[in-house]
């Protein structure tokens, strides 16, 4: 039996769910690489003013604005897709980590279901044991009457505990990146 809180996340669109879960969690500071499946959160959040919203070139350098974010009292966001997360290791276990930084990575899942990108597919193999080995908690969303609930109790963990968490949302949830022959 489902709730009337479920009911209605499956009636609202994913990103509208993230965005809002991200809102009522006071994260303030997105950063993000463009990628075609996050871009209705991009856009959403963008339009928000609430949000400030920072695209820079590499996730390296949106793992650091957060990190000075956070350092100046201001809890931020990563958006990605799965290759983002396959360039992160050093910046994790040598910055965030140990410093204790309540990181938010949420990760469009590439590599799976249909992917015809070998280098995607690799990196997705690994992503979740790169996490595990550096002790990362992490969540695959694949469900919307999930993301308001594992969103907002995963941040408030993050902030509490100080330590990173990735959201990664299955193409289950997204409906992945269309491919076109």
């Amino acid at each position: 039996m489902s709730s009337p809180e479920s009911a209605g996340a499956r009636e609202r669109p994913w990103h509208e769910l993230v965005h809002h879960a991200l809102k009522s969690s006071r994260v303030k500071l997105v950063t993000h690489v463009p990628d075609r499946v996050l871009a209705p959160l991009i856009a959403s959040l963008s339009a928000d003013d609430f949000f400030t919203v920072v695209s820079p070139a590499r996730e390296e350098e949106a793992v650091g604005i957060c990190t000075g974010a956070w350092m100046g009292g201001t809890l931020g966001a990563v958006l990605m897709q799965t290759s983002g997360m396959g360039t992160l290791a050093n910046a994790l276990a040598s910055l965030v980590v140990p410093y204790q930084i309540p990181l938010l990575m949420i990760v469009s899942e590439r590599g799976t279901l249909g992917e015809y990108n070998l280098g995607q597919v690799m990196v997705c193999r690994t992503m979740r044991p790169i996490l595990d080995s550096l002790g990362i908690e992490h969540h695959t969303l694949a469900r919307a009457d999930e993301v308001g609930f594992v969103f907002e109790r995963a941040i408030q963990q993050a902030v509490s505990t100080q330590s990173p968490v990735a959201f990664i949302l299955s193409p289950l949830l997204t409906g992945g990146k269309v491919f076109r022959h």
